[in-house]
């Protein structure tokens, strides 16, 4: 008996030893931009031990726009990432074969939208013609511009577009020289805020909410590295939805999140900037309705005919590749 209760007391120590022991995973992420309120979720999932949970040690990178965090994860530089979905599914048209996909839907409505002043006319998507937008060449929301038109029935004709630095783009439209802008709403938004122009007299126009079926962005992954480490990917996603939960739950924790590196921010503003991406872009009626992280199968095919007619496809488009479901949770995840 004695000696039976030792072997046990060996065994447990043992296991305990072992499980201290085990070697943390580490995972490189790559964002698509800067420091900013949406990018508090990630945060808060390293703050709030989600990902250490998971066995994960999580550092996140900034990134310079919606395409940089693509070739990163293809080139298996980084093993996870966040991009636009649109970007990936041009990259992978360009470049048959490379092992990234996208396997959970963050942004559900895209933030791609024309930010305009009423005090310039700019209300309804129809109020662009007659109008000078500001649209910087490489912007992921003009370069849906044209699919949206289309669905708003905007006769481009009597647009004039005006290219536009993305430094210069708000400071524009605050001085008046042009009347809206292409941009992410959230993005936009609070940067003419910050330049002092009134809130009531900013105007919105989501392109998501005038026919525009695309989907925004999503966490991708190197398909090599994924096949190898199911598990693992599996884990990193669920700590990423519970951070997502934590800042639905909690923005002003967010925020701080945020600033505790990126300290030049406003915490404020980070904080308002987080609050607008959640209500407009995640906690969307069919994420609250479907659960968070998938997609709508039947949308994303007419996202897929839409982006057709912003950019000529080298290759068939195939759903497949560019979003795949397997490494989430039956039924999806919970936010509220």
């Amino acid at each position: 008996m004695f000696h039976r209760t030792i072997t046990a007391i060996s065994l447990a120590v043992s296991l305990t030893a072992g499980i201290a022991n085990a070697e943390t995973i580490k995972m490189p992420f790559a964002l698509d931009w800067k420091f900013e309120g949406p990018s508090a979720a990630y945060f808060a999932a390293i703050d709030n031990g989600h990902f250490e949970a998971a066995g994960l040690d999580v550092e996140v990178t900034a990134g310079q726009g919606s395409l940089d965090a693509i070739p990163k994860v293809a080139t298996g530089a980084f093993p996870v990432g966040f991009a636009d979905i649109n970007s990936l599914i041009k990259f992978l048209d360009q470049n048959p074969g490379a092992p990234v996909t996208a396997v959970m839907m963050i942004y559900d409505k895209p933030p791609f939208a024309i930010v305009g002043r009423k005090s310039l006319g700019v209300e309804a998507p129809k109020d662009l013609e007659g109008k000078v937008l500001g649209a910087p060449p490489p912007d992921g929301a003009w370069a849906q511009f044209p699919a949206f038109a289309e669905a708003a029935g905007i006769d481009t004709s009597k647009v004039t577009v005006e290219p536009v630095g993305f430094p210069t783009r708000e400071p524009m439209l605050a001085e008046g020289k042009v009347a809206a802008v292409t941009g992410f709403s959230f993005s936009s938004y609070l940067n003419l805020v910050r330049l002092g122009v009134e809130e009531a007299d900013i105007s919105t126009i989501l392109m998501a909410d005038h026919g525009l079926e695309l989907y925004g962005n999503a966490i991708i992954v190197n398909t090599d590295y994924a096949k190898e480490n199911a598990e693992t990917v599996k884990g990193f996603l669920a700590a990423v939805a519970a951070g997502w939960k934590d800042v639905a739950a909690d923005p002003a924790m967010g925020a701080k999140a945020v600033i505790a590196r990126n300290p030049a921010a406003d915490e404020a503003l980070e904080q308002r900037r987080l609050e607008l991406c959640l209500e407009a872009n995640v906690l969307t009626d069919y994420v609250m309705e479907n659960g968070f992280g998938g997609i709508d199968e039947a949308r994303m095919a007419a996202g897929i005919e839409q982006l057709a007619k912003n950019y000529e496809f080298q290759n068939a488009p195939d759903a497949s590749l560019y979003f795949d479901a397997a490494f989430l949770p039956e039924g999806l995840f919970a936010l509220k």
